[in-house]
């Protein structure tokens, strides 16, 4: 008798990923030179809702600029906040995530050992990203505060060990679009694959100078205006290397917008405003002027190591990186000076978080 061949049953069919519940929190964790900061959020149309959040700093990059290595109290300093984020996350029942790490652990010869501990000690899985993410995030993150009027833009993120600039030319696109054209940058900054108009990254850079870097660079220095000096000099040199720095669009003209997203920013901002509790709602989205922005800079050479320690304005965390922070934004006015540098306190942890709700379609058309 002819062998019959068994019927085969059909291929099975690999399931669908599932959709992504609007309802569902995302986290951001942004582990950086100085401080360790996370925020857990939930899509809300186009915009996030905050449900949680953790900032400390813990100084990982302490020490970096000499041994090349991070230190072992360093380390242990930033597994104990580790943990308390992973409590926060495992409280809140988060799946979608992601955890990032900037210039410390990009520069740290030991940076394996370290993350390998960080996943042993707490469970959670670091990822270092590379500059260009950092900066396109920071980017993202600003979004909401670009005016329609803009047409060139410069969106600076100083950072505890870098600091990056991205130059961005939204003369092509019209007005209504703009802040939405900087959202789409989350998908690359040379990213074609769009029927969209079209935000052009003229240039951006990574400087591998922050608050922390920059201030170690110049700690042997005395004298606290030299230093400041000195800083501010240094780091407008590193500038060079940034092409809109020679051939920009005129800064006087109306489309030209600064966005500045730091620690250093919103301080300098609560200092204009005169706060003595500081209030992101007050702050986020200020305009300055560079002559506010310098004379708040004066008033901090004016009261001189001991008197910004004890400035409410200025907090406990901020006072010994406040005048690196400010060299760094005095070095910025002076190539570029503008009466339009609006205040960002906002960053990387909400362009993680824009990113990943915009890649899973559970924001409404950007975050506007």
């Amino acid at each position: 008798m002819p062998r019959i061949a068994p019927v085969q049953p059909p291929p099975a069919q690999a399931a669908a990923p599932a959709r992504p519940d609007p309802a569902d929190l995302y986290a951001a964790l942004d582990l950086g030179t100085n401080s360790c900061r996370m925020l857990i959020a939930q899509p809300k149309g186009n915009q996030l809702h905050v449900v949680d959040s953790f900032s400390k700093s813990v100084q990982l990059g302490q020490g970096l600029e000499a041994s090349g290595q991070l230190s072992r109290h360093s380390m242990a300093r930033t597994v104990a906040a580790l943990k308390i984020c992973k409590k926060k996350l495992q409280r809140h029942d988060v799946k979608r995530m992601r955890l990032v790490a900037t210039e410390a652990c990009r520069r740290a010869t030991n940076a394996g050992e370290f993350i390998s501990l960080v996943k042993r000690e707490t469970g959670l899985e670091l990822e270092i990203i590379k500059p260009e993410e950092e900066a396109r995030l920071a980017v993202v993150a600003c979004a909401p505060l670009v005016s329609t009027r803009t047409e060139q833009l410069l969106v600076v993120d100083i950072g505890g060990g870098s600091t990056e600039l991205v130059w961005i030319d939204l003369s092509r696109v019209p007005r209504v679009e703009r802040p939405r054209a900087i959202m789409r940058l989350h998908q690359g900054f040379d990213h074609h694959d769009t029927v969209f108009p079209k935000a052009k990254v003229v240039d951006w850079i990574s400087i591998p100078l922050g608050v922390a870097t920059l201030k170690d660079l110049y700690r042997d220095v005395v004298d606290d205006g030299a230093r400041f000096a000195l800083m501010s000099w240094y780091f407008e040199e590193q500038l060079a290397e940034f092409s809109p720095y020679d051939d920009a669009a005129d800064p006087a003209r109306d489309g030209f917008q600064i966005i500045g997203t730091s620690g250093t920013v919103t301080t300098v901002a609560a200092s204009h405003l005169g706060l003595r509790r500081y209030d992101r709602n007050k702050v986020d989205g200020l305009r300055m002027t560079s002559d506010q922005i310098d004379s708040v800079i004066q008033d901090y050479l004016v009261l001189g190591p001991s008197g910004r320690r004890s400035d409410p304005r200025i907090g406990r965390d901020r006072h010994s990186l406040i005048m690196s922070g400010a060299a760094i934004l005095q070095a910025l006015l002076r190539a570029w000076p503008t009466d339009r540098l609006s205040v960002a306190d906002r960053g990387l942890r909400e362009g993680l978080l824009y990113a990943q709700m915009s890649s899973d379609g559970v924001l409404e058309d950007g975050p506007f």
